[in-house]
């Protein structure tokens, strides 16, 4: 055996002993730094979190300000209910993940174990509704409608319902005063969800899990105001939970009051004619389909033509805002977002898009007037105008002969408007068109605010269509894989068609330019733009905003923040254009195309402006609008499949104006019967208490229907008496 020297092991051991050495001391050095850099460097704020670890917060909800109308008469406020909610934290703790209790408080409630279940499962993207979208966190309300006798059984046997709570609790209440629904204008609440929560924590108004945020409408525009602040207690806590001390406190902050430019009784007024000229129209026949019309939707906007500021505006079908309050039902939810439903949530006066017809016309009159074409000038106006093989005819086929532009206004004639358009899209240079085209008809168009939104307060407004060049070059860039695929030559019509798009869809054709000059073919609009329009031909040419905020108002009263009508243009076009223009409106209230509803109306003291429209849809019954104006105020009341404009707006937008300013049928007035003679100036007066002096409203009651107008009426001098055919079409 070979004995190896000692010496020879000496230098590796060594070795190793210095760097095990230096590992240990390298390690002692990092934790030495990290537990200065722990209880040194950062020690206050590791304490801080450490103490915050034993705070428990208690959160008192804000009481959300109310949504008032011009004369300070509450269109959204809160009631005292005795809200049922659940913690799904505490419930999830349980074995049987709270059934037990949640089938005990169904036998409480009235309700079946499903039903309450449902409402607190949480909503993801296969769940339907009921379900909660809010924070898990947050106690899910069950019931806003607990009596007090449930209220009591469940606080008494506490110990039965581990987790539920009954609380009395501020609740969202819409009181539709004098039975003004005004549910799209106003919105609804619901949940504020955790990415909300997420979004808004460095903003000035950061939500809380037991906030509740507006959807649509009002409350969603004015959230911030309406939301005020929720109070928040902290409480130091042991252990074991239980208080021993409180930390702060953050007392609750209610929220503003929004004064809005509605008012009560005009928009029950609106509301009611609008449903009742709909419910009209569906008596009538249609004599192209042989039906009755549809008349499936409407809308009806009643304006300031001096502000902008909107007085009334009603959408229909329409829905109960209170239906969201503790929570939609699904039977609720099934209702107004169906297949079935015709979608009530839809507010149609800034979100329903069509084409506008006939009430278009002003715009085609300026573009003409500016592009050198005489306004007294004359004018041929066939029966009928043909380009290619195509013809395009009158309504109802019918001539006047040569007329001057605001003759073309008065008697509704298209052809002359046709002729206009088709010699412009020559000028341009017809299917080769010029490097620069004038294309005057589209680019007045977007100077009149088409093609894009007016601006007003309320969310999701839509923006319609001005059918130029660049929209057709954009739908053709986004369809040409399609109408490739599907068209050939010499097939179907609709093969054929998309055979042809496919060539040459980017192309603006004579057919388009013609059909557009009249407010048909791809023209879409919304009544709200139309409402801005008439509106500022009846105030001199300016385009305001439309506006339904009026103020913001404290809780306290002592604070007033006025919202001030906010122009965005004027009309592009010269005095002299807008006075003809205006005496061709007012000449067809008198003696053209809505004439015969204004029979008796006292136009020497309130001068009456008007322009109808009948706006035919592919593979749909026509749509109504009828357009009007006085120096006061601006109406514009469009019905989707409802007949003409005159037809079956006409009569019920003339009750509105009877009812504003107290007219009988006869002219008549009765300032006492009138509801707002004059547009209303100012604000509601404050109490010294902060409260809002608000009058009485009543329920709008209906003045006495008219009898049943004769089968023929006179028509304007010198042209044949309008006629109501047995089948039930209006001329318009």
């Amino acid at each position: 055996m070979t004995n190896i020297p000692e010496t020879g092991r000496t230098p590796r051991v060594q070795i190793r002993l210095v760097i095990i050495q230096v590992l240990v001391f390298s390690l002692l050095l990092t934790l030495g730094g990290r537990l200065w850099y722990l209880q040194i460097r950062n020690g206050q704020e590791y304490t801080d979190e450490a103490k915050n670890n034993h705070v428990q917060q208690v959160v008192q909800p804000a009481v959300r300000g109310s949504i008032l109308d011009a004369r300070g008469i509450p269109l959204a406020d809160n009631e005292t209910r005795l809200v049922v909610s659940a913690s799904r934290t505490e419930l999830m703790k349980i074995k049987d993940r709270g059934k037990a209790v949640m089938t005990r408080l169904a036998d409480v409630l009235d309700m079946t174990p499903k039903e309450v279940m449902d409402k607190v499962r949480l909503c993801d993207s296969k769940t339907p509704q009921p379900c909660w979208n809010g924070s898990p966190y947050q106690p899910i309300p069950v019931t806003d409608e607990a009596t007090t006798q449930q209220a009591l059984q469940i606080r008494e046997r506490a110990e039965d319902f581990p987790g539920i709570t009954a609380e009395p609790t501020a609740v969202r209440r819409y009181p539709a005063p004098g039975g003004s629904n005004t549910g799209q204008v106003l919105g609804y609440l619901s949940p504020v969800t955790d990415e909300e929560i997420t979004q808004a924590k460095d903003s000035r108004s950061p939500l809380l899990r037991s906030d509740q945020v507006g959807r649509s409408g009002l409350e969603r525009t004015y959230d911030r105001q309406l939301r005020g602040k929720a109070g928040v207690t902290r409480y130091e806590v042991d252990n074991l939970g239980r208080v021993i001390g409180q930390a702060d406190n953050d007392p609750a902050v209610p929220g503003e009051n929004v004064v809005t430019s509605i008012d009560a009784r005009v928009q029950a007024l609106a509301e009611y004619q609008l449903n009742e000229a709909m419910v009209e129209a569906r008596k009538v026949m249609d004599t192209n389909t042989g039906e009755n019309y549809k008349a499936d939707a409407g809308a009806v906007v009643v304006m300031e033509s001096k502000t902008g500021r909107v007085i009334a505006m009603a959408s229909n079908p329409t829905y109960d805002p209170n239906a969201w309050v503790g929570g939609i039902s699904a039977k609720d939810y099934a209702r107004l977002t169906g297949k079935d439903s015709n979608f009530p949530l839809l507010n149609r006066a800034i979100q329903g898009q069509a084409a506008p017809g006939s009430i278009f016309k002003v715009v085609p009159v300026t573009a003409a007037v500016n592009a050198g074409y005489e306004f007294a000038g004359s004018y041929p106006c066939p029966s009928s105008y043909s380009i290619g093989g195509q013809v395009f005819k009158n309504f109802e086929s019918q001539g006047h002969g040569n007329i001057t532009l605001g003759q073309a206004l008065e008697v509704s004639c298209d052809t002359v408007f046709y002729a206009l358009a088709h010699q412009q899209w020559q000028k341009d240079g017809a299917l080769k068109p010029k490097k620069n085209p004038a294309d005057i008809f589209f680019k007045t168009a977007h100077k009149f605010g088409l093609g894009k939104e007016t601006g007003i307060d309320l969310p999701n407004e839509v923006s319609g269509r001005v059918p130029d060049r660049q929209w057709k070059q954009n739908f053709w860039a986004a369809n040409k894989d399609y109408w490739c695929k599907i068209g050939k030559k010499g097939g179907s019509y609709i093969q054929q068609l998309s055979y042809e798009n496919c060539l040459e869809g980017n192309l603006l054709r004579a057919g388009d330019s013609v059909n557009y000059s009249i407010g048909q073919g791809d023209t879409l609009v919304t009544p709200i733009q139309m409402a801005t329009i008439y509106a500022a031909i009846s105030n001199g040419g300016t385009m305001w905003n439309p506006t339904i905020g009026k103020a913001v108002i404290s809780p306290d009263g002592k604070e007033v923040r006025e919202i001030k009508p906010k122009a965005h243009g004027r009309l592009p076009m010269d005095r002299r254009t807008l006075s003809q223009i205006n005496g061709a409106l007012e000449g067809v209230a008198t003696r053209g195309t809505a004439a015969w509803r204004f029979g008796g109306w006292p136009q020497d003291k309130i001068p009456m402006h008007a322009k109808t429209g009948t706006a035919e849809v592919y593979g749909k019954q026509t749509t109504s609008w009828f357009a009007t104006y006085t120096s006061d105020y601006t109406i514009i009341m469009t019905i989707s499949q409802g007949g003409t404009g005159s037809g079956a707006s006409g009569p019920f937008v003339r009750n509105i104006y009877d009812a504003l300013y107290g007219l009988s049928k006869d002219g008549k007035q009765d300032l006492k019967k009138a509801l707002l003679p004059h547009p209303q100036a100012g604000l509601p007066r404050i109490q010294k208490d902060g409260s809002i002096d608000a009058p009485e409203i009543r329920p709008y009651v209906p003045a006495e229907e008219p009898k049943e107008e004769p089968a023929v009426l006179a028509g304007p001098p010198g042209q044949p008496a309008a006629r109501k055919p047995a089948a039930g079409k209006w001329r318009d």
